[in-house]
């Protein structure tokens, strides 16, 4: 049995996108963002993640790579829209991909910010 998922509206999916994905856009039906990264290395990345949590969530977005960035979109192409599906795997790419150990304290200290030959991300401030 197919359940019928809600549609939000363009208002409906600005004041979201505002209120818990700020880096996100919409833009011609779908809603989108661009990871600038230093490099190749850094973009391979990138999309390797988002694949991986594409495939786990069984929600696949269309990602455009180039050498320093990466620009994931989504929309639920069964209901034609925005629906909690697109909200949802966003935010897990947010904080998978803007994860900054050494910001959160812990053992974990994150790539050196100093030397820029670690670097592979191009952090929003």
């Amino acid at each position: 049995m197919t359940v019928e998922e809600r549609v939000y509206s363009d208002e409906e999916i600005a004041e979201r996108l505002a209120g818990e994905l700020p880096h996100w856009r919409y833009e011609n039906g779908w809603i989108r963002r661009k990871y600038r990264t230093h490099s190749w290395k850094g973009t391979l990345m990138v999309v390797n993640a988002v694949g991986h949590l594409a495939e786990a969530a069984w929600h696949h977005p269309d990602i455009a790579a180039s050498y320093a960035f990466v620009e994931v979109k989504l929309v639920t192409h069964t209901a034609k829209g925005i629906t909690d599906k697109d909200f949802e795997l966003a935010r897990k790419i947010e904080e998978v991909i803007c994860w900054r150990p050494g910001k959160a304290g812990g053992a974990l200290e994150g790539t050196p910010e100093t030397d820029q030959r670690f670097a592979y991300i191009k952090y929003d401030a």
